[in-house]
């Protein structure tokens, strides 16, 4: 049996602005919302006295608008902010609270570029990937930072291409994966370039680029492996599946 989750029915007559997203915030739970799936953006600009008398006045929880305003005369931190709100707003677990406090700890020791690459794999995991392309790319046009080494940005990179892959736009992923390789010399980024131009490119243009190349030869191979093995896995599968069909058709007719 799930937890029971505690829903307020206070909805505000005058809604929050958050300027920076445009967005119009009407209740408790659309605030929490935002900020469990915002947490990469979210800076001291949340943390201010007009959200706390919105709170106050619109929602009617006076208690944690007061809570709110004594951790910023404690000159709180905006994770210690946020935090206050999502207990306050007695809707998440205990587990929940600790897992966002978690990911909060996190963020706080990342700079800029890291948070907008937690920003995209976050979009990138939950299948928003056209939404992570344009992160990743944002982040790559950008000036480098050198806070962090190329690895970091073979990387990125790398989840660009994987963000292609899985909109089978496999010319852009074998350029994406090409770089990344180039800069961080990851075997599985080359062995996912090489299947990405397996795919669009035409038989003899693959095997021209693979000639004279050792590296590409060898890889090549190990590819071919992974491919029968695979293939191998389908064809269990669905013989499996074909087992189970016949099964359920001998039941249905007893």
């Amino acid at each position: 049996m799930g937890s029971l989750i505690l829903c307020h029915k206070k909805r505000a007559k005058q809604p929050y602005i958050i300027t920076r997203v445009h967005t119009r915030i009407y209740t408790i739970e659309e605030l929490c919302y935002y900020i469990c799936n915002n947490l990469y953006l979210l800076d001291y600009t949340l943390m201010n006295q007009q959200l706390c008398e919105w709170i106050a006045e619109e929602l009617q929880m006076k208690r944690l608008a007061e809570e709110l305003l004594e951790e910023m005369g404690k000159n709180c931190t905006v994770e210690q902010f946020v935090l206050v709100i999502l207990q306050g707003s007695h809707i998440y677990a205990h587990s929940e609270i600790s897992k966002i406090e978690g990911l909060l700890s996190r963020l706080q020791n990342q700079n800029s570029v890291e948070k907008a690459k937690y920003k995209a794999d976050s979009l990138l995991e939950s299948k928003e990937y056209a939404a992570a392309i344009l992160v990743y790319q944002s982040m790559l046009n950008e000036e480098r930072d050198n806070s962090v080494d190329k690895s970091f940005y073979g990387k990125v990179y790398g989840c660009l291409g994987t963000a292609y892959g899985r909109l089978f736009l496999y010319a852009e992923a074998a350029a994406a994966y090409k770089e990344g390789y180039h800069l961080c010399e990851d075997t599985d980024m080359l062995k996912a370039y090489l299947y990405c131009c397996y795919r669009y490119m035409k038989p003899s243009a693959y095997v021209k680029m693979l000639s004279g190349n050792s590296i590409y030869l060898n890889m090549d191979a190990l590819l071919k492996e992974d491919l029968k093995h695979t293939r191998a896995n389908l064809d269990i599968e669905e013989s499996q599946l074909e087992a189970w069909k016949n099964e359920y058709r001998r039941v249905d007719k007893n």
